[in-house]
C-alpha cells in the first residue's frame, strides 16, 4: 500500500498543488544538539540482521557506520578461527556491533517506558548508550580475542593491552579524521561506557546515572547487552541449543540462563579442544612473523591499527621473505588440517583453586622421565582454559540487588537458602590441556604430563586421559 501523497492528490482533483517547503536545519553547534538523541524517521536507515531483524540506524551511528574503520570489523570473524571447527561460525563483529547497537535503543526505551521519569532519562542518554553499543568492538584486533588474550602477550609478557582501551583511542582518531560532528562530553560519555568494564574503568567517579554506564559492558554483575547479542548469535551459528532469551531479561526475569548458557558457549565452542589446537597454531605463527611484519607494533597506534584484521594470514602467505618460511608452514598446516595433537586434559581440583598458577610448556618438559624421547618447550604447546559465571568463583547473583515490587525502593541480594539447590555450588572451571606439535611425540608428552599431575596432586587427575593406541600411533 502506497503513502498519501497531498500534492499528487490535489492535481489529481485539478487543484494547485501546494509546494511543501522543509524547514532548515540549525547549522554548527545548534546543528548538532538538534541532531543528537533525535529521532527522525525519515532520516533513519533500515539494515536487515538475521537474528534481530530490522535495524534503525540513525543519522549519526550512519556517519560511524560508514568510515573505513567500522567497515574494518566486516573482515573480523566474531570466534576467530572456530569456523574451522563449526562451520557455521562465520559471522562477523561487523554484524554483532550492529545487534548490540539495537539492544541497547531497546534496553533504554524499555527503561524510559517504565522508570523514564523516575530516573530522568532523556534522549541524550538514549543515543549515548545506543553509540557505546555500536561501537565497543571497532577496537578488537585480528581473529578478535586471539589477538589480546594469546598473541600480544607471547611477543610481550606482562601486556595489559585490552581491546575496551583501543577502540577508545580509535573513536577520537574517527572523530577527527572524518569530521563527525559530536561534542565533545557526549564523546566522553560514550568512551567511559565502553571501557566501563576493563582496567581503563574511569567511571567509579561518575554518580549521577551510574547505571548507564553498566548497559552495554556491565563490570558489576556481567548482565549487559553485548552478552545477550553475542550469546544468541552465537549459539545460532554454531548450533548450540539456547535457553537463554534476551528478551525475556529485558522484559523479566531469567538471570541465572544467561550466565549458564555462556558458560555452555565456553565449553562447548569456544574452548573446544580443536578450536585451541587451531588457535595455539596460529599464535605461534604471528610470533614468527611479528618481527618482519611488525604486528605488534601497530597494537598502540590507532592510525595504523585499524588496518590489522583476519586477512593478516594472506600477508604472511604472500609475504616474499624467507624469514616467514616457519609461519607460513604452521599456516600450510592448518589448511591441511594437521593440527597439533590433543594429548589429554585435567580438571583443576575445586581445593586447588586459589592457588592456581597457568602450566607451561616448561612445566611439561621438565616433567619427563623416560630418556627414549626428549622433548624441548618448542615440541609442547599448553592451553590454560577458565570457564566461569563472568565473576570467577564468585556467584555473580550475589552482585545483582532485586525489588519485591515495582512500588518498592528497599533492594536485596538472593541470599543462598534462596536458591534452588540443584545450582552448582562451585562458579568456576580450571582445565588444563596439553598439546603435541609433532604426531610422533604424543606418547612421551602425555605421560610428562601425566608425571606432572603426579607430582601436583599425588594422582592423575585427567577429564580425558590419552587412549594408548592414540599413543603410540605415530611411533
Amino acid at each position: 500500500m502506497g503513502e498519501y501523497c497531498a500534492a499528487a492528490a490535489a492535481a489529481a482533483e485539478g487543484e494547485q498543488p501546494v509546494a511543501v517547503v522543509p524547514l532548515p536545519l540549525p547549522q554548527g553547534a545548534a546543528a548538532a544538539r538538534y541532531l543528537y538523541g533525535d529521532y527522525d524517521r525519515c532520516s533513519t536507515k533500515q539494515v536487515f540482521d538475521n537474528l534481530h531483524g530490522n535495524i534503525s540506524l540513525d543519522p549519526l551511528a550512519r556517519e560511524f557506520v560508514d568510515t573505513e574503520e567500522f567497515q574494518r570489523l566486516r573482515d573480523l570473524k566474531q570466534l576467530g578461527l572456530t569456523y574451522l571447527v563449526f562451520p557455521g561460525a562465520v559471522h562477523t563483529r561487523f554484524e554483532h556491533s550492529l545487534g548490540v547497537y539495537r539492544l541497547a535503543g531497546e534496553a533504554m526505551n524499555n527503561l524510559h517506558k517504565y522508570q523514564g521519569e523516575e530516573l530522568g532519562i532523556d534522549r541524550v542518554d538514549v543515543q549515548t548508550v545506543k553509540l557505546a553499543g555500536l561501537l565497543h568492538d571497532i577496537g578488537h584486533g585480528p581473529f578478535s580475542h586471539l589477538f589480546e588474550h594469546e598473541f600480544l602477550p607471547r611477543v610481550h609478557p606482562g601486556s595489559t593491552w585490552s581491546h575496551e582501551h583501543m577502540s577508545a583511542l580509535l573513536l577520537d582518531s574517527i572523530v577527527d579524521k572524518h569530521a563527525i560532528d559530536i561534542e565533545p562530553d557526549y564523546l566522553k560519555a560514550i568512551k567511559e561506557m565502553i571501557v566501563a568494564s576493563s582496567n581503563f574503568s574511569t567511571t567509579e567517579g561518575v554518580k549521577e546515572k551510574r547505571f548507564l554506564y553498566d548497559i552495554v559492558a556491565n563490570g558489576r554483575n556481567g548482565i549487559d547487552v553485548d552478552k545477550f547479542d553475542y550469546i544468541d548469535r552465537d549459539c545460532r551459528a554454531c548450533g548450540i541449543g539456547s535457553n537463554f532469551q534476551h528478551w525475556r531479561l529485558l522484559e523479566d526475569l531469567s538471570i541465572h540462563k544467561l550466565f549458564t548458557t555462556r558458560a555452555d558457549l565456553h565449553r562447548t565452542v569456544y574452548t573446544h579442544a580443536k578450536v585451541k589446537a587451531v588457535e595455539l597454531m596460529l599464535v605461534d605463527a604471528l610470533v614468527e612473523a611479528n618481527e618482519y611484519l611488525g604486528i605488534s607494533l601497530h597494537a598502540h597506534d590507532p592510525e595504523d591499527f585499524w588496518k590489522l584484521d583476519d586477512t593478516i594470514v594472506k600477508s604472511i602467505e604472500t609475504a616474499p621473505n624467507d624469514e616467514l618460511k616457519k609461519a607460513k608452514e604452521i599456516i600450510q598446516r592448518i589448511r591441511r588440517r594437521e593440527l597439533y595433537k590433543f594429548c589429554n586434559q585435567y580438571s583443576v581440583p575445586k581445593d586447588k583453586l586459589d592457588h592456581f598458577k597457568n602450566i607451561t610448556a616448561q612445566d611439561i618438559v621438565c616433567s619427563q622421565k623416560s630418556s627414549k624421547v626428549l622433548l624441548t618447550e618448542e615440541d609442547v604447546a599448553v592451553s590454560n582454559v577458565k570457564i566461569d559465571l563472568t565473576r570467577g568463583k564468585d556467584n555473580p547473583l550475589e552482585s545483582i540487588k532485586f525489588f519485591k515490587d515495582f512500588g518498592c525502593e528497599e533492594k536485596f541480594p538472593i541470599t543462598d537458602e534462596r536458591v534452588s539447590h540443584l545450582l552448582p555450588v562451585c562458579n568456576q572451571d580450571r582445565i588444563v590441556r596439553v598439546y603435541a606439535k609433532k604426531p610422533e611425540l604424543v606418547e612421551a608428552v602425555s605421560e610428562a604430563f601425566e608425571n606432572l599431575q603426579l607430582r601436583m596432586y599425588g594422582e592423575k587427575t585427567q577429564v580425558h586421559d590419552t587412549p594408548t593406541k592414540k599413543k603410540r600411533r605415530f611411533n
